[in-house]
């Protein structure tokens, strides 16, 4: 059985770089992880063995309704406690080990259980939360709560698979070349900061949200701060963690466009923001002020998957390399250019992502459901009540 005896996040520092991948078909066709394993495999050097993952979507049609947790446990008492925690909160359709194969270089594995969920209703209505919410203050619990219990992957019909190891390792050890999506994400790390641990490998996810990062943010501290206000547990102490509670923050709950949101992130300088035209500079003065806390800086590239597709994004001043290309309906980023030319030989419009500009790739279905979509706040043709337009408080007169 898996135990964790070494240094976890936070405790040492190993100056270094990392790989990233993504392939996505925009018209929902699902491919197995052949590619995706050998596009990051290709970049074998820019890891040392500490960490891999794949992120997939569309992997479980058959339970496309329900939160698939993925879950990583050190011992059989924390996978008693976790499932004991989830009968009470959920309301489980199937939970089984994930299929894995022995492979030599992968050391002391956990022991990997996957549960096919959905939220208590009656617990659910007490809350007083909406169900994503509710999932996600739930993985907090459990991650921060239960002594040697990790939820690796919380999001309805997609999962990541990870661990310590190189990624065509632990690509080998989950079986992924078993499974169909529609969008794969992959990471080949080579720690920074932090030593390499089951747990803190890449892909890092929160419900619908995965992220894959190469680089350091070193706003790490400010960010945290930030989405710890909202119910954020950053008990990982890992800067791609607080990427990922930032989209979700951004999106989720203030509403933003997941381009936006990466937007507020990358934000133009002061310096670009004054040599704008008047009313462009107030806008982006206001988002700066509004969302100061929500900047990152530091050297990185990173890809977001969601179950709208893959954001592709790199710091301003593009310290990291990051790679796009196309061929008919499917999409290729990496790291490195040959990493795509080895699956996608013909590759079309290969070129470099731009600092600061996210490259958005949505499912054809999204797109055009979103065309159909009012970006603009309609009033309604009945009277309002006055507390919806009202911008003071009621007179003890109106009451």
């Amino acid at each position: 059985m898996f135990k964790h005896k070494g240094p976890k996040e936070g405790e040492v520092r190993i100056p270094s770089g990392c790989a990233i991948s993504g392939i996505m078909d925009k018209s929902g066709a699902r491919h197995d992880g052949g590619d995706i394993l050998r596009s990051i495999a290709l970049m074998h050097d820019r890891g040392n063995g500490l960490g891999g993952g794949f992120a997939a979507y569309g992997i479980y049609p058959e339970y496309r309704d329900l939160y698939a947790f993925h879950i990583m446990y050190e011992s059989d008492e924390a996978r008693r406690a976790t499932e004991e925690y989830l009968d009470i909160y959920f309301m489980s359709e199937k939970q089984e080990r994930i299929p894995t194969e022995s492979i030599e270089s992968i050391k002391n594995p956990p022991d990997i259980w996957r549960y096919f969920v959905a939220p208590h209703p009656m617990r659910l209505n007490m809350s007083g939360m909406d169900e994503a919410e509710y999932t996600m203050q739930h993985v907090f619990h459990i991650n921060a709560r239960i002594d040697g219990a990790f939820v690796a992957s919380s999001g309805k019909n997609m999962g990541a698979f990870k661990g310590v190891g190189y990624p065509e390792d632990i690509g080998e050890f989950y079986r992924i070349q078993d499974y169909k999506a529609w969008a794969w994400t992959a990471h080949g790390r080579f720690p920074t900061n932090t030593p390499g641990w089951w747990g803190g490998a890449h892909p890092f996810t929160l419900l619908n949200w995965s992220v894959v990062h190469n680089g350091e943010i070193s706003s790490y501290d400010a960010n945290r701060r930030y989405v710890e206000q909202f119910g954020y547990d950053c008990e990982l102490q890992t800067d791609t963690e607080v990427i990922t509670y930032l989209f979700d923050f951004l999106s989720r709950h203030c509403g933003f466009s997941q381009e936006m949101a990466a937007h507020i992130m990358t934000a133009p300088s002061w310096e670009d923001i004054d040599n704008m035209p008047e009313e462009l500079a107030a806008y982006e003065t206001a988002l700066r002020v509004v969302y100061s806390s929500a900047l990152v800086n530091g050297p990185f590239s990173v890809i977001l998957g969601s179950d709208e597709g893959l954001l592709a994004l790199n710091d301003r001043l593009k310290l990291r390399a990051l790679m796009v290309a196309e061929k008919g309906s499917m999409v290729y980023l990496a790291s490195e250019q040959a990493a795509i030319e080895v699956v996608c030989p013909d590759a079309e419009n290969v070129r470099s992502i731009g600092g600061g500009e996210p490259f958005v790739i949505q499912l054809d279905e999204v797109v055009k459901r979103k065309s159909g979509e009012s970006s603009e706040n309609i009033p309604a043709k009945e009277k309002p009540f006055k507390h919806e337009v009202g911008v003071q408080p009621r007179s003890r007169k109106d009451m």
